[in-house]
């Protein structure tokens, strides 16, 4: 994360000091800011409402994670589906602890990138929490290159999820599609992350949602240029954390995130990221 905070903060000086563009300099800063805050993250604690587009429709979402940044520990539970899920690098054959309180009420050992896991799903466990919004962010605004400041706008301050924020507005004005033809042994995620876009957005214009594993060398696909045509983000202005997130694609709105109750950087016992903790039902 130092290293998008670092490249976003050398390109938007160069920018300015040369007096290229007369673009209000406010949302580069406050975006900036923001990704200084997520790169200091030790801990952190929050409740999020998701809501994202899939083959089936809009399906929404309420949990709860807790979550140690290095190394990369993270408990999550969804109240509503009675799903917990334990993560810890190094430890279960790097498998995530997965117990569906509902029938047969086993606990079960899941690749976060396997099928089980992904169905119906934008993102995995890996993503889950604030930095990975920072790198995409980070990602997809320095993509735009010379437009980079004109694809940003500083909308004002707003209240947003209980928190005083500053409103940003990313827009792309080139946002479309590609065409890309499957090299050998290449999947949905690897060319996702080659062109640095959004895995489910490319598994939605090419109809993969259940293909997990290699695609057949020569399939060409519908690939994005960019991460998303239009982002809307309100940051909180204390904590200077993302508290809600809104992409869009080309067909309107993809995929929202609403952060509440976010707790930052305040210790996490290491009892708590293990599966006998007295709270969890493992």
């Amino acid at each position: 994360m130092e290293y998008f905070v670092r490249r976003l903060l050398i390109i938007f000086f160069f920018i300015y000091s040369l007096g290229v563009i007369a673009q209000d300099m406010r949302p580069a800063k406050v975006i900036t800011e923001m990704l200084d805050s997520i790169s200091h993250m030790k801990t952190v604690r929050f409740k999020v409402k998701a809501l994202e587009r899939t083959e089936s429709g809009y399906i929404s979402a309420v949990s709860v994670s807790k979550i140690n940044i290095k190394p990369r520990q993270l408990y999550f539970v969804n109240p509503e589906k009675k799903l917990e899920i334990l993560y810890v690098t190094g430890k279960y054959d790097n498998k995530a602890v997965v117990k569906p309180h509902v029938f047969p009420y086993v606990t079960m050992h899941l690749s976060p990138s396997g099928n089980i896991m992904r169905k119906n799903q934008h993102y995995t466990i890996h993503e889950l929490g604030f930095d990975f919004i920072g790198r995409t962010i980070a990602l997809a605004i320095s993509k735009e290159k010379e437009n980079m400041l004109k694809s940003l706008s500083y909308i004002g301050k707003h209240e947003k999820n209980g928190y005083q924020c500053h409103m940003v507005v990313y827009e792309s004005s080139a946002f479309n599609f590609f065409t890309y033809e499957v090299g050998p042994k290449e999947t949905v995620t690897t060319i996702a992350a080659k062109f640095n876009v959004n895995d489910y957005l490319l598994r939605f214009k090419n109809n993969l949602f259940n293909d997990f594993g290699y695609i057949k060398q020569g399939t060409k696909l519908q690939v994005p240029n960019y991460y998303c045509k239009r982002a809307v983000l309100y940051i909180d202005e204390k904590s200077m954390l993302p508290v809600s997130v809104s992409i869009y694609d080309d067909k309107g709105l993809f995929e929202c995130y609403d952060f509440y109750d976010i707790i930052l950087n305040k210790p996490i016992d290491p009892a708590e990221f293990t599966k006998e903790y007295k709270d969890y039902h493992f």
